[in-house]
């Protein structure tokens, strides 16, 4: 057996690749675990597709990729919303090439004109008589466009799983999804939709590098000491009342001591999700209030609910493995992953209906600083990210730590809260990554 074979036939040494508290470096540098992960991992979660509003009438579409597979999110005529394969049942031609759009009544395509309805059945091939004597109409091709079969929406927010069989859909995200419904529910009309278009770019690392950097509180205030310091040192001399303009405002809090992080709290769940923000205090705790914002969630929901709203204030919350969601500044982030080194990370604002414009200002802010190819802070983290990449080309030290307030205990729970500069999210990540990476799926268990 080649050394390129010997995981997908040796299933001893893909489970060795990872421990209770370290894991080997090849999860991130080996490009047929890379390929396992597509053929495994990616298709038996749950994955993000779009958001309903992206599709907002019927013909409407939006484009993805999951695991290699394109496919399409499309708004059907009686208002739900179907996953297809983004491919000709003649030749496999894909049938749309833009991200998104609308296609009218039907799917026409670019090589040989055969017709597709949205909810794609076939609906016409030309010169239909040259099939006549054929086996054509026992052929898969006479079905049309083949459908994902798992497919479910919360809160507007689309996921598909490839696998035939798996996890379901609440079974594999839990409570995790109470991140979403609050996201949702700072909107007074219980609403959100896609603002603006995407920021997309491409990180020269293994997809799980960028995953794992979202709950890790340790590295902000050493990584971004360039750029939210620089902030920092601009603001220092400025009175303490002073209102701090919204750049300011959204890049202090990068600067916060490893304190801060340990109090904010992390929150895992089983299937690798996870989210920072179970205590008081987050990145996005101390932003300044937005006039009327609140009297028109009091109005909407009542007082004590609104304030359970506005108090819920987590940073990142990781659906696994391939949305990030930041619920009190309305943004998300998409992972695609595209070879073992290389990674694009979609970009996405939300408003929420019913608010005032001064939230979504705030939002698209911190996405343009954050979050985006033209970034002030990120970048820090894409350099990080690359050396990452480029340094686990080492040998000295095939292991990468995640020991960092490791317990044997945390394996027999579930769902956990532990302190914020705690690894466990990273570990949670790999217990899902373990379940999901076997011949069989281990779904879910304590280890």
């Amino acid at each position: 057996m080649n050394r390129a074979d010997r995981y997908r036939h040796d299933a001893a040494a893909l489970a060795a690749l990872t421990e209770p508290d370290q894991v080997h470096r090849d999860v991130y540098t080996d490009p047929e675990v890379f390929q396992l992960e597509m053929e495994r991992l990616w298709r038996r979660a749950w994955v993000y597709v779009g958001h309903e509003s992206q599709v907002p009438e019927p013909g409407d579409f939006r484009a993805a990729d999951i695991a290699g597979q394109p496919v399409l999110l499309v708004r059907q005529a009686d208002g739900s919303v179907r996953v297809l394969l983004n491919r000709c049942a003649h030749k496999g031609t894909k049938l749309v090439t833009a991200p998104q759009g609308s296609t009218g009544k039907h799917f026409r395509c670019p090589y040989h004109a055969w017709l597709y309805k949205i909810d794609g059945t076939l609906a016409g091939v030309p010169l239909r008589s040259g099939y006549e004597g054929t086996r054509m109409s026992q052929a898969t091709a006479s079905g049309g466009m083949c459908r994902v079969k798992n497919v479910a929406s919360h809160r507007g927010f689309v996921f598909a799983r490839m696998a035939e069989t798996g996890p379901g859909f609440e079974e594999f995200f839990g409570d995790s999804l109470s991140s979403i419904d609050n996201m949702a529910d700072r909107s007074p009309d219980g609403e959100l939709e896609v603002s603006g278009g995407c920021l997309r770019y491409e990180h020269n690392c293994n997809w799980k590098i960028f995953l794992e950097n979202l709950n890790d509180t340790m590295h902000p205030m050493v990584v971004h000491e360039s750029s939210a310091g620089t902030a920092k040192t601009l603001w220092k001399d400025e009175p303490a009342d002073k209102p701090k303009p919204m750049a300011i405002e959204v890049m202090l809090p990068f600067t916060e001591n490893y304190q801060f992080s340990d109090a904010t709290g992390v929150r895992v769940f089983a299937g690798g999700h996870s989210y920072t923000g179970t205590g008081d205090v987050t990145l996005h705790s101390r932003y300044s209030q937005v006039a009327g914002y609140e009297e028109k969630l009091v109005a909407a929901y009542g007082a004590e609910r609104t304030q359970r709203i506005l108090g819920t204030s987590r940073h990142n919350t990781v659906y696994y493995p391939s949305l990030t969601v930041k619920g009190a500044i309305q943004a998300i982030r998409v992972i695609r992953p595209i070879a073992v080194d290389k990674t694009v990370v979609e970009s996405w604002t939300f408003r929420l209906k019913g608010a005032p414009d001064e939230l979504l200002q705030r939002t698209m802010m911190y996405s343009r600083l954050i979050n985006s190819p033209m970034s002030v802070v990120g970048h820090d983290d894409l350099h990080c990210y690359r050396a990452i990449q480029e340094g686990l080309a080492a040998d000295a030290n095939p292991w990468v730590s995640l020991h960092r307030n490791f317990s044997g205990d945390e394996l027999l729970e579930r769902d956990q809260t532990a302190n914020g500069t705690s690894e466990i999210p990273m570990r949670n990540q790999f217990r899902a990554w373990e379940s999901m990476m076997g011949e069989s799926v281990l779904w879910i268990r304590p280890l």
